[in-house]
């Protein structure tokens, strides 16, 4: 099956390649497909990417395609090597995605809502925590913060709203649900999560090649771990 997509101009020097309009497993394969083609098929004049929960936006660099073509228009050029590049690709050809494993401590001061989602959902707290860690995620964007998560596949059994006051500071690595999704705030940061848990694992590390632990298309598994254990795991990772 072929990819079906609209292309839109955004500003003087990106196009948006549009995927679908509802949030869900299919569009992100589309994302994932074409991403994972420009990262081994970069084109010449682009400048970077920037994958979304579907769509995809591509910056480009007009003056070089003006000196490579000498092209009036540079947003026609690229809407006309996009078109080649995506009736190439099709659905069939799936891109293997990497399972990520986050240790998570659950409850207590690091997860201060976990009862608060339970009370909402008529669960207790271990049945929030298996419920929560027995899923695999698919990672949408990354996006809000450098590093932040977007994860699918969450059950609804545990989907809670977002605060109506959001906090000032949530700490870095904490995971939190908002509505029918979670996810893990990788920075100190405000936000209206509810939060459940933290990891001693760091999503966000500007020192490396590539900041970010995660990427769209990843799996994501929860692996649910003791105090005790996330005080030697954090001390590893400092």
């Amino acid at each position: 099956m072929l990819v079906d997509y609209r292309l839109h101009p955004l500003g003087e020097n990106a196009v948006m390649i549009e995927l679908g309009n509802d949030l869900n497993l299919e569009t992100q394969e589309k994302v994932h497909a074409i991403s994972s083609f420009l990262d081994e098929h970069p084109f010449e004049w682009m400048i970077e990417y920037v994958p979304a929960f579907s769509t995809i936006t591509i910056f480009y660099d007009p003056f070089k395609i003006m000196n490579i073509i000498n092209a009036k228009s540079p947003y026609d050029f690229v809407c006309q090597q996009l078109q080649q590049l995506l009736s190439k690709i099709s659905l069939r050809q799936q891109v293997e995605s990497r399972v990520v494993e986050i240790p998570v401590c659950y409850g207590g001061k690091f997860g201060p809502d976990l009862e608060t989602v339970a009370s909402i959902n008529r669960l207790t707290t271990e049945e929030v925590i298996n419920i929560h860690s027995s899923a695999e995620y698919t990672v949408y964007m990354i996006g809000f913060a450098p590093g932040f998560p977007y994860l699918g596949g969450m059950s609804e059994k545990i989907a809670a709203p977002r605060l109506q006051s959001p906090r000032l500071k949530i700490p870095e690595r904490t995971v939190g649900i908002a509505g029918k999704q979670t996810g893990v705030y990788p920075i100190e940061t405000p936000g209206g999560w509810q939060l459940i848990g933290r990891t001693p694992i760091k999503l966000f590390r500007p020192k490396d090649e590539v900041p970010s632990l995660l990427n769209a298309g990843d799996k994501v598994r929860f692996k649910p771990i003791s105090y005790e254990e996330y005080v030697e795991w954090e001390g590893k990772e400092a």
